[in-house]
Formats: C-alpha cells, structure tokens, sequence
C-alpha cells in the first residue's frame, strides 16, 4: 500500500557531491519491497562512522546514492511492501536503514522497532543508542564495580548513565572540560582530564587504592586510550573496545594484557538481530527511564545544512556531543 506517491513522486535527498560537499536534490521518491516499509523521516542522528567517506579516501565513490551515509532514522510508516506484517502505515518507528540523509528511507521490517505514544515528539536516533545498550550488556557491568570510561562523547556519556544507573561507581576520563561536566551530570562518580598518560594512570590507581577498574570501556577509537584502557584494567578485569577502530592498524600492550588476565571485549555487533535487540532495549530503557539521552543532543541542523553537521561532528566545537538531521 502506498497512499503518499498519489500525491507526490520525488523528494529531497542529500547527495555527498566530492570530499566535505553535498547537494540537496529532487529524487524518485522510493517504494518498498517485499518484507521493506518506507518512512517519512523526521530526521536522523549523524554518526562519527561517516567522517571517513566525508573526507574523501582514495576508494570512496562520489557522487554517493540519495540519502546515503544516513542510518540512524525515525520517522512515520507511509508505505508498506508485499508480505509485511505487524506494522502499518501511521505509525511512528525507527530503523536501521542506509539512506536516511533524505525525507524518505526504506528498511527491512527486521530492521524496524516500534515508537510507543511515551515518546510521541521525542527524536530517538535508534542505532547509536541499541549501541549503547549492546555495549552495556557485553560489559556486564554490576553494583559496586569500578568502572572507567575513557572518551565521554555521546556514547561515553550514554554509557556512564547506564553504568551509574547500575550502581557501578564511574570514573570519566576526557579531555574536554565540557565532556568532563557532562560525565557529572550523567552520574560520574570522578572526572579525570585526559592529558598525561602516567598522571591519569596515578590517580586511577590512588581511587580505587592500587587496584584498577573492574571494568574500562575505551570509547574514544585512537591508539593512546586504547593503550591508556589496558593500564587502568584491574587483574581479571575486562576490557570492553567500543571505539571505533577504522583508521589503521594497532598494537597493544600483550605482556601486560597476558599478565593481568585481562578479557577483551570487542563490543562492535554485526548481527542485525543483536542491533535490533539493542534498539528494541534502548526503546524501553527510554520509556522506563534507565537511559535519558535528551541533553545529548546539542546541535541540530535542516537537511540542507547536513555539510554543517558533519563538519561539526569532525571539529566538535565546545559544547558539542551529537548532531541531529531534521527534516520540516
């Protein structure tokens, strides 16, 4: 069923024109498949994870397809494919789908969560945040742990919520003083400025009296904090790579990780059902109030300054955490 190509064909999308270019152009409006469901979007998180395209690497392809790099969409059912059941058009969803840059995106119904009334108005950019609850699971994280977090972005701070929420005691560590302020205000129990390596080491070890971290979550994707999250692992201790790791190779510490018995988590899913999984979570962590995102968000941006948001979400000027694509 698709009411909405009676009345119209085309719709603006976002195209990724050469290395930190767009253009907002008039595009076929598209129809859903077999087992797909289109959505009006009302907009869409911007991920770190597309800086690299953005930048214009030898093997990136420009111009980019209508919408592309988008993938953290919500918005309205308009259409429905063939074979689509349990959901219809009215009802507001969100979706992991890989064109949302654009009014309309469609997605494979295993890749869509209900948006219940509870978040009505509410823009719930639903891949990064199943991120967060799939990394909190992975770290398995319980009272009265030590936990450190190293790099408090907007995954960092869902995650020192989480954490503190669960009554682990945080340690945020970021080199940013408004990064450091957030971390507070998401339950932190400590703050440490990311500056000097064996400094940050000292007072970890003087917190927790010589014993490290039950757990530390490197969420910053950079040579030095996933080194600097080895150091602060307690023995036994697990740590948990939710930075995103796609520059170029690492080394790490073995001796020290052999030593110390640490187990290591990399905490990037590749299952869409673990993804779906984790939207579904952040959905009800949502609505029960275990996870509030809302102060997150600190810059949004209309489609056609979707340049500024990348750009943005690059540079991160003071102040910045995430950036939010909105379409009218």
């Amino acid at each position: 069923m698709d009411t909405l190509s009676r009345r119209t064909k085309t719709m603006a999308a976002a195209v990724v024109t050469g290395p930190g270019t767009i253009e907002v152009r008039q595009t076929e409006l598209p129809h859903p498949g077999k087992g797909q469901v289109r959505i009006r979007l009302e907009g869409s998180g911007v991920c770190a994870s597309n800086l690299t395209p953005w930048s214009g690497p030898e093997w990136m392809t420009f111009p980019t397809e209508p919408g592309g790099l988008g993938h953290e969409g919500w918005g309205v059912i308009d259409a429905v494919g063939e074979d689509v059941q349990g959901f219809a058009p009215g009802e507001r969803v969100a979706a992991l789908s890989y064109h949302a840059y654009a009014e309309h995106d469609l997605a494979d119904v295993s890749a869509v969560v209900k948006l219940p009334p509870a978040l009505d108005g509410v823009p719930f950019p639903a891949e990064p945040l199943g991120c967060a609850m799939n990394i909190f699971r992975r770290a398995e994280i319980k009272p009265g742990q030590v936990v450190a977090i190293i790099g408090i972005g907007f995954l960092g701070a869902l995650l020192t919520q989480l954490a503190s929420r669960a009554g682990a005691s945080v340690i945020a560590i970021s080199r940013r003083p408004f990064s450091l302020d957030v971390a507070r205000r998401m339950g932190a129990a400590e703050v440490i400025e990311m500056d000097d390596h064996w400094q940050i080491i000292e007072k970890v070890k003087a917190l927790t009296q010589g014993r490290f971290c039950d757990r530390v979550i490197e969420a910053v994707g950079k040579q030095w904090p996933l080194d600097l999250a080895a150091e602060l692992t307690c023995e036994r201790g697990r740590l948990i790579v939710a930075g995103y790791h796609q520059d170029g190779p690492r080394q790490i510490n073995m001796q020290l990780w052999n030593w110390r018995g640490i187990d290591v988590i990399n905490a990037h899913e590749r299952d869409p059902a673990v993804y779906l999984q984790g939207m579904r979570e952040a959905v009800d962590g949502v609505v029960a109030g275990r996870l509030d995102p809302s102060s997150l968000y600190t810059h949004r941006y209309p489609l056609e300054r979707l340049d500024e948001a990348l750009d943005a979400t690059r540079d991160r000027p003071d102040g910045f955490l995430k950036a939010l694509v909105t379409y009218a």
